[in-house]
């Protein structure tokens, strides 16, 4: 979606318009299609201030709730504020599709400010989100045609239209990481989401892209990537793409490392069948890396920051690496192979690397990491691991104002000795069954530079969905996008973590 109507109708309250629109139908029942029609088309659903304090769509039946003011507030149960807008305003729309009409209004409190009108745009934006590369030409979706309208009472501030602007372009970067994760393995190898990336940095000038390719990165010593790569007939690269604004935030140089295994079989450790077609979506770290770099650069954010994505197909071939192989690393350490299924953290070694190498002042890492970290959080919200509190703090604030979720977990430093081997300084997993997310997670910590402030995230639950949930349908969800948008412009006004 491209473009939701802004309509302001100044000293008109919130009641008033919906009586209005009230007279021309009945609508009691919201879920009839004929009711709908009655109103041009379209329908108007009322998302205003009531209680509890936040934003539920009413009908105008005399008990004051239709069918699908039920239907949507068991969306919003769990949510309060702009995330249960943002629900409520999606709600409408699938409801306003799946009915056929042409066209949903959505009435809002022009008071409620800015961040109210962005937060039902969004909520809209994402939810009118559909992959349908894969469909065949006769079951092809064809394209959305339903239009959506924000109907603003009462007095609004000229930064509402801002907020609409924000709100599509935070849900087209958001819906560019989902796209490379539903887009099939084979079509979305290492030298595809390269491209991808070119194709970003071409369309705003103040990004530059650089690819290193298998010889760059054996020559840097990045031979994680290397190794993981190398039994793929598309040959490993890693992405760096590079924004810095005319006028930055001084002191400050982010990097955003994302995992890009464009398709995860496990290597030789190889993974059970059922439901390995989802390792296509083993790079939605880097995906969100690739998305949210375009974001900064369009939203012309006053903060330096660079992405890099190693990327890497991790292939069962005779070429493949091999249990017991040890790799040598950029900063001199050795990492014995115990599992070839734990490959995502020797792409992130690397690239953490690279980011001290561009004397980052912070890093953030995203990755598709451990079951663990899935298993112990669910579908609902990712782990983060730092040893700074302020940093875990100003990340959870980020995920707070995106609408993502983080929990925060422990590097105890013990269990680093689980990491410990005799061939060589680590191994790439840990010598327990137990506490995987944490070990993998202090298995980074290795490669972090000590002056560089360092978060690790671990989205193996969030990167895709089995059903709908909220405003996001099923498949890639793209998290990480809006937190890191949120995250680079939390720097602009606090630059001290």
């Amino acid at each position: 979606m491209d473009k939701i109507k802004l309509i302001a109708k100044p000293g008109k309250s919130v009641a008033t318009l919906f009586a209005a629109f009230s007279e021309k139908a009945d609508l009691g029942d919201l879920s009839s299609k004929e009711t709908w029609g009655k109103l041009g088309g379209g329908d108007l659903v009322e998302l205003s201030d009531c209680h509890p304090p936040y934003p539920i769509p009413v009908g105008s039946s005399s008990e004051g709730r239709g069918f699908a003011a039920r239907f949507m507030l068991s969306r919003i149960k769990y949510v309060e504020g702009r995330e249960a807008l943002k629900t409520a305003a999606a709600e409408a729309w699938k409801l306003a599709r799946k009915l056929k009409v042409d066209r949903v209004v959505l009435l809002l409190d022009g008071e409620q400010g800015k961040d109210w009108v962005k937060a039902a745009a969004e909520g809209v934006a994402l939810a009118a989100y559909e992959y349908t590369d894969g469909k065949g030409s006769a079951r092809k979706v064809s394209k959305q045609r339903l239009k959506a309208e924000i109907l603003l009472a009462g007095t609004a501030s000229k930064s509402v239209q801002s907020g609409v602007d924000e709100a599509l372009s935070l849900a087209k970067w958001t819906n560019l990481a989902r796209d490379l994760v539903n887009t099939p393995p084979s079509e979305m190898n290492p030298t595809a989401l390269a491209d991808q990336a070119k194709k970003v940095a071409a369309a705003h000038g103040s990004l530059t892209c650089r690819i290193m390719n298998d010889a760059a990165l054996r020559k840097a010593g990045y031979n994680g990537v290397a190794m993981v790569g190398q039994g793929s007939v598309t040959p490993p690269c890693m992405i760096v793409l590079h924004y810095k604004p005319t006028k930055t935030v001084k002191g400050v140089h982010l990097a955003l490392v994302g995992k890009g295994v464009t398709f995860d079989t496990g290597g030789y450790c190889i993974k059970p069948a059922r439901d390995m077609w989802k390792m296509k979506g083993d790079m939605a770290g880097g995906a969100a890396v690739v998305a949210a770099m375009g974001a900064i650069a369009e939203m012309k954010l006053p903060v330096e920051v660079t992405g890099i994505v190693p990327a890497a197909c991790n292939a069962v071939d005779a070429k493949a690496m091999l249990p017991g192989d040890i790799i040598r690393t950029a900063n001199g350490k050795t990492v014995q192979i115990d599992n070839t299924d734990a490959e995502g953290r020797l792409l992130l070694m690397d690239a953490l690397q690279e980011a001290a190498r561009l004397k980052a002042s912070h890093a953030v890492d995203i990755a598709t990491l451990t079951g663990s970290a899935a298993n112990a959080l669910g579908p609902a919200m990712a782990a983060v691991f730092t040893d700074e509190d302020s940093w875990a703090a100003r990340i959870d604030a980020s995920g707070s104002a995106a609408g993502e979720m983080f929990w925060r977990l422990p590097l105890h430093a013990e269990y680093a000795e689980m990491l410990k081997c005799e061939a060589a300084d680590l191994n790439n997993t840990g010598n327990s069954p137990r506490a995987g997310a944490i070990t993998a997670a202090l298995f980074l910590k290795e490669f972090v530079d000590p002056k560089m402030t360092w978060a690790h995230l671990d989205i193996a639950g969030t990167f895709m969905l089995d059903k709908p949930w909220r405003y996001l349908g099923a498949g890639g969800t793209g998290f990480g996008v809006r937190t890191f948008v949120e995250l680079v412009r939390s720097f602009a006004l606090h630059p001290k973590v």
